[in-house]
């Protein structure tokens, strides 16, 4: 059963998805609040699996919301809750537009996806799901809003992701490359010729290697280090111009 914690800007809107999140039996709503300070506690108290951010107003503040509550400080935590070794809670950002700082600066802060608000029901379901069990979602439309706001923010701290980028090997580089181009695990490991297993611990320790938690934190860094271009210029697994090697 994965847990969610409804955060919005309005009363209206959290009413609205706690509503139709209790219709999904696989799904547990434990809580529902308006505005910043209570997102970051309620994320402490009640520990969700996900942290579904609704709102209206993308700003800096949303962006250290999600900071603390991916990346919880001493000041933040609860007492004792050190005692619980549970990681912090995924985040998932319903946003209105396509705001290309917000959706850069909201992906670096820790965001594991991001979603327009006009998404299906069944879109933010699988997205709930997908970000609790480690994965990340990033809607199309937004892509190339990322990929803009990345391009805009390349020329700051280059020496500091070309050191990350160095200590990645060969083999991870080729898994990080796959992975941004948007290629599933199953097509990364039949092209690598690796098990899936072990896909999930190149990913792994590519997340330490350059502080991530999530996957499109991965993404992220791999559009910034100019590693693979977007999407829409990707071949595709079976295509004969794959620049992944096997």
């Amino acid at each position: 059963m994965t847990t969610v914690l409804i955060v919005t800007d309005q009363a209206l809107q959290g009413l609205g998805l706690r509503m139709f999140l209790q219709t999904q039996t696989d799904l547990t709503v434990v809580g529902d609040v308006i505005g910043s300070d209570q997102a970051v506690q309620a994320a402490i108290a009640l520990q969700p699996d996900v942290v579904l951010l609704d709102i209206d107003r993308p700003d800096i503040e949303r962006v250290r919301t999600i900071r603390r509550i991916t990346r919880p400080k001493s000041r933040d935590r609860k007492p004792c809750a050190d005692l619980v070794s549970r990681l912090p809670p995924q985040v998932l950002v319903l946003t209105p537009c396509d705001i290309d700082e917000y959706s850069y600066a909201a992906l670096r802060a820790g965001a594991a996806g991001l979603l327009l608000r006009d998404a299906l029901p069944g879109e933010v379901t699988t997205a709930i799901h997908l970000v609790a069990h480690g994965g990340s979602v990033l809607s199309p439309r937004l892509t190339a809003a990322l990929v803009k706001a990345v391009r805009e923010h390349g020329a700051t701290d280059i020496r500091e992701r070309t050191l990350k980028l160095s200590r990645l090997t060969e083999r991870e580089i080729e898994v990080l490359t796959a992975l941004a181009s948007g290629w599933s695990n199953t097509e990364i490991s039949e092209q690598l010729c690796i098990a899936p297993t072990t896909i999930k611990t190149h990913i792994s320790n590519i997340l330490t290697k350059i502080g991530g938690r999530a996957r499109v934190q991965a993404v992220v860094f791999a559009y910034e280090t100019g590693l693979v271009r977007p999407p829409w210029q990707q071949p595709r697994p079976h295509d004969s111009g794959s620049s992944v090697h096997r």
